[in-house]
């Protein structure tokens, strides 16, 4: 039995390594996190998020999900705090 279970994970491609699209949302994300994160520290850090944002709604899209429509809505929220702070520094 555990034979078989082993043969159809490996049918679904649970073995398979992460393919290219895969890695590159995962490291979108990892972006967003850390941009995010150290949004305090500069202004420059919520250009980082916006641009990750952007990097994810390409994934989204790419991935053929709704939610690449949403982070490109992210992203320009991002770039209008960006804007808010610049000019309040």
């Amino acid at each position: 039995m555990a034979e078989t279970f082993r043969k159809a994970k490996r049918s679904e491609g649970c073995d398979e390594a992460m393919d290219a699209l895969s890695l590159f949302g995962l490291l979108a994300v990892t972006a967003m996190l850390v941009a995010y994160a150290l949004e305090d520290r500069s202004h420059w850090f919520i250009v980082a998020f916006a641009g990750a944002c952007a990097l994810g709604s390409v994934y989204g899209f790419l991935q053929g999900a709704w939610f690449g429509l949403v982070e490109a809505i992210w992203a320009g929220v991002a770039l209008r705090r960006w804007s808010v702070r610049r000019g309040s520094a």
